[in-house]
């Protein structure tokens, strides 16, 4: 799976917001069924959400169902398994053992629909206590799960917390998060969205702390939220040169036997050469 920086919540029942979230430069989309749409009108909007499958779209398309232990989760997962989809998010994630259910279930219908086996991605959301404290077994469940998410909103909910603007709260649940997924030889995680929309230097301020603990990219709610978002989780012109010069000079050294060398004062081994060498790999070089 390439790098998802940005991912864009759009609600399933809106057609032209969905319309236009596919154009975005966001590298993905999520066509919502569950905070977005009332429960009322969760079985309708189904085929609102798979009939934007084949549309024009800038990224890949994801589809958050609803969570596993609700009575919509079976049905979306049934409605949505099909050609043209990217990969499910799975909302509310608790146990290891919900996490193989939808893999089973996913497996399933891509069997009986002819679909390419393991080819619709699976995103679990961590937004409660006891998706906190599973982590370790749901990232090591074995699934067709690459990475993780985390959802703050429902997090602070579960905890008690005031989500505060310096987000200082969350950083041991982002940590773990990011731990986590290391651990368990997965992709960085995503993070979670910013509630605020008035607060653009915040939630610019949040990307790039986010960037800086591990995470690959950001949940969004805003169109607007898509170029902050991606600019934060895409290292700039400056950086990218430094990692360059950085990577050539010690593979110059490294050819005369030397490990270690200073460049512009700093001291470089093989640990910052290897950071040096995702910071291009990051920037697509």
């Amino acid at each position: 799976m390439s790098a998802l920086r940005s991912l864009l919540f759009a609600p399933g029942n809106h057609a032209r917001r969905v319309e236009k979230a596919l154009t975005l430069p966001a590298d993905g989309v999520i066509l919502d069924l569950e905070d977005a749409v009332a429960n009322t009108e969760k079985v309708a909007t189904r085929p609102i959400v798979v009939g934007a499958f084949n549309a024009p779209r800038h990224g890949k398309l994801f589809v958050r169902v609803n969570a596993l232990t609700t009575d919509w989760c079976y049905g979306d997962l049934v409605a949505v398994v099909r050609a043209g989809l990217d990969g499910i998010i799975l909302p509310k994630t608790e146990s290891a053992d919900e996490l193989r259910t939808a893999d089973w279930v996913i497996t399933s219908l891509e069997r009986e629909r002819g679909l390419k086996p393991g080819g619709i991605d699976l995103i679990p959301i961590i937004e409660t206590a006891r998706g906190i404290a599973a982590l370790p077994a749901i990232t090591g469940a074995g699934t067709r799960a690459r990475t993780v998410a985390f959802g703050a909103g429902d997090f602070t909910l579960d905890m008690g917390m005031v989500w505060s603007r310096d987000e200082s709260e969350l950083l041991p649940h982002r940590a773990a998060c990011v731990v986590a997924c290391r651990a368990a030889g997965m992709e960085p995680p995503l993070d979670t969205v910013w509630a605020d929309l008035r607060d653009a230097e915040g939630f610019e301020r949040s990307a790039r702390h986010a960037a800086a603990l591990g995470f690959q990219g950001k949940m969004c709610i805003h169109p607007d939220q898509v170029v902050v978002t991606n600019a934060a989780f895409t290292p700039d012109a400056a950086t990218v040169a430094k990692a360059r010069r950085v990577v050539e000079a010690f593979d110059e050294a490294e050819k005369n036997g030397l490990a270690s060398i200073q460049l512009d004062g700093q001291f470089i081994d093989y640990p910052i050469v290897q950071r040096a060498r995702q910071v291009l790999a990051r920037g697509g070089f």
